[in-house]
């Protein structure tokens, strides 16, 4: 990691209006689970509802997207990113610490969130604050690694992010069961479900599946990452 390349990505994507995106699921999580405490609708079963289909189904994802594609697009299509190539840094250490930033943003803007509103509708009780917060921060250190590849391969990465996100893992995921095994959120939840006793909430997706995929596509999207930008033309030409 580069501690130069990470102050500055900080800068940029903390001091632009993804910072505002940011913030917007994350409060929106915690406002609904704050609704439903007032409204007397905090029992396991709302709770793993809301964290199942809110939390780390649909905030992580476009979090994710967010995090993954910012740390990197924007300096790709402005072209600010040839004068960080142009320093004496080698390419992987870039993208991986990109995905370092990424993963640490979402961490802070998903994960703690995602426990906050736990514990605001049931406390600890079998472990599901803690086991949705362990799931939604591996799937997004996943997320932050392939929305950053996405970010360096293609100029559609946003488009084509959202079509994974939304159409890929939210529509097409929960219509087919089968095609559980190949989703990122799945994978988290498979997590979330090791650490939680909750009667409400069981995936068919086996820890022994989820946990070598999330290590494959997170280490295998941020190899991928580095390679290509050290293909990438100071000419800008991909």
């Amino acid at each position: 990691m580069n501690t130069v390349v990470a102050g500055i990505t900080y800068r940029a994507l903390l001091g632009r209006r993804r910072i505002i995106l940011l913030l917007l699921l994350p409060l929106a999580l915690i406002a609904l689970a704050v609704l439903l405490r007032a409204f007397g609708a905090a029992d396991q079963a709302t709770t793993v509802d809301l964290m199942q289909k809110f939390a780390i189904s649909t905030m992580l994802p476009l979090l994710g997207l967010i995090a993954g594609t910012g740390v990197i697009a924007p300096e790709i299509d402005d072209g600010t990113i040839i004068h960080l190539m142009s320093k004496p840094i080698s390419r992987p250490v870039i993208a991986q610490t990109k995905f370092l930033v990424a993963a640490s943003l979402l961490a802070v803007f998903g994960a703690v969130p995602t426990y906050v509103a736990g514990l605001l509708l049931i406390g600890g009780e079998d472990g599901i604050a803690t086991g949705f917060a362990a799931g939604t921060l591996v799937a997004g250190i996943a997320y932050a690694a392939v929305f950053l590849l996405l970010g360096i391969v293609t100029r559609h990465a946003v488009t084509i992010g959202i079509i994974y996100a939304l159409v890929w893992e939210s529509l097409v995921g929960n219509l087919i069961p089968g095609v559980h095994k190949f989703s990122i959120q799945y994978w988290g939840q498979s997590i979330a479900d090791q650490l939680s006793d909750s009667p409400f909430f069981k995936t068919d997706v086996a820890l022994s599946f989820a946990i070598p995929a999330l290590i494959v596509v997170t280490v295998g999207a941020v190899l991928l990452a580095g390679q290509r930008l050290r293909a990438f033309s100071l000419t800008g030409d991909e």
